[in-house]
């Protein structure tokens, strides 16, 4: 898939933390002024600026994860050209428990980590595009609920893409399971969602 797709992101620092804005995904080839997909998760995890500046104010190639991977077959399979990935949080760590640590700290208060919040209006304005599908997949831990109903509540999306998990209302199952088998069915379950909506808009 790395080769089939450039990715970019927008990697800062603030109050000695890493983070990043966005990341682009991007079909090798194809020029599009601005995404033909959104997509919204948890936070940035292994992926890093190529060029090793963590502290940017433009966009820099990036190093995908395997999270990112699955997005890539996503638009494959359904034929898009440019992802938009923002985050429930921009703070950068691999290990989902630092994040649920961080968030229930006192430190979390003296970042602006959540593009979601009303403080980041106009980096969300900025950077959401409206009116493309938009795929939700943070995850299901309880701490991330007030960020997530944050996103929803902000967003408005009536038909969002993604694995609602059963008897809740803001826990949308990560991408990238622990279990392979569940991989592939998230990527599976996407794109028939994708492909549902492109037929009932065609009718």
């Amino acid at each position: 898939m790395s080769t089939k797709f450039e990715v970019k992101g927008l990697f800062y620092e603030s109050n000695g933390y890493k983070l990043r804005k966005y990341l682009d995904i991007a079909r090798v080839g194809v020029e599009l002024n601005e995404p033909d997909l959104m997509v919204v998760m948890m936070n940035p995890g292994s992926s890093y600026p190529l060029d090793g500046i963590d502290n940017n104010s433009v966009a820099s190639e990036a190093e995908p994860d395997t999270t990112q991977q699955q997005i890539m077959k996503v638009m494959d399979a359904s034929a898009f050209n440019y992802a938009r990935i923002l985050n429930l949080s921009d703070l950068r760590t691999p290990d989902s428990n630092e994040l649920y640590r961080f968030l229930k700290s006192e430190e979390s208060s003296t970042v602006e980590h959540s593009i979601f919040s009303p403080n980041r209006k106009s980096d969300l304005a900025q950077l959401f595009v409206n009116g493309v599908p938009v795929i939700f997949g943070w995850g299901v831990n309880q701490s991330l609920i007030p960020l997530a109903k944050q996103a929803i509540d902000t967003l408005r999306i009536s038909s969002p893409l993604g694995i609602l998990k059963p008897n809740t209302k803001y826990s949308y199952y990560h991408p990238l399971p622990r279990v392979y088998a569940k991989q592939l069915e998230w990527v599976q379950h996407v794109t028939s969602q994708i492909s549902r909506t492109a037929n009932a808009a065609a009718v």
